[in-house]
Order: C-alpha cells, then structure tokens, then sequence
C-alpha cells in the first residue's frame, strides 16, 4: 500500500456488498403480533471486523445483534452479518485501520438497516428503523477499552 507520500489522491471503493447471515426469530408469534400494553426494551450490539483478502482488499463485516422485549414478552431478535469487500488506494499505512473500521461501515450502514426494517416488517412487526451509528466514536471506544485491557494485562 502506498505511503500517502505523493502517491495519489486516497481512494475508497466499495467492490461488494452482501448480507452474509441473517437470522430473524419471532419466537411467540402470533401472540406478539398484538396490541402491547408498554413499548419492548430494544437492545442492540455492534460489531466491526475487518480482513485483508488480498493486495490492498479488504473483506469488512458489520454486525448487529438486537431484541425487542425479554423473556416472556420478547417480540423479536435479529442477529445480522452485512460486509463489503473494499478497495483502498494510496491511503497511508497508519490510517487502513481507521478506513476500514469507521468509514467502511459507515457506507455498509443504510444497506444494513433496510435488511433489518424489511426482515422486522415481514416479521409482522412495523418497520424497525435503527439509529445512525456514530462509528468514529465506537471506534474511540474500542480503541480506549483495548487500551485499558493492554494495561491491566
């Protein structure tokens, strides 16, 4: 990968994208298809991974986990794997990491949430709308938690 030293403007192409697992439960249907008497407790978790497979291609994976309800009342889950395969060019070697973390799945983001507001709808559910996802702030996140655990090891 070029050094960013004159080496041309910085390039990112997405070549793929894919959902490459989806699972949607709906395990008390049709008894959750009704009227609720409170708004379900959602819980959502996030997950980026990212891979080289090949001279400056990348496979990156965004996963979300989510459920609506607990228990007795769980209205729904959903476990989704939307990746991409990347090209980038002439980005230097000590920003890849953040290209691959933060901007790719910004771009894999509105992709990902259509696949969830059509697996929710289809569900039997109203269209389910995941929130914009701050991914230069999750990153930041991550980046300081390994960084706590680097020095508590």
């Amino acid at each position: 990968m070029a050094d960013g030293n004159g080496g041309g403007m910085p390039q990112l192409e997405a070549l793929a994208q894919y959902v490459k697992d989806l699972s949607f439960e709906n395990p008390n249907a049709p008894r959750s298809l009704g009227p609720q008497e409170t708004p379900p407790n959602i819980s959502i978790q996030v997950n980026v991974n990212a891979k080289p497979m090949g001279p400056n291609e990348f496979e990156v994976e965004l996963m979300l986990e989510g459920k609506a309800g607990e228990g007795e009342s769980l209205l729904f889950s959903f476990d989704l794997n939307f990746a991409g395969v990347f090209h980038l060019e002439n980005i230097p070697e000590n920003h890849v990491h953040q290209v691959l973390m933060i901007e790719c799945p910004r771009l894999l983001f509105p992709f990902a949430r259509a696949v969830l507001a059509n697996a929710v709808r289809d569900g039997g559910f109203p269209p389910f709308l995941l929130q914009p996802i701050d991914f230069g702030q999750l990153y930041q996140a991550r980046t300081a938690e390994a960084g706590q655990q680097n020095m508590n090891s």
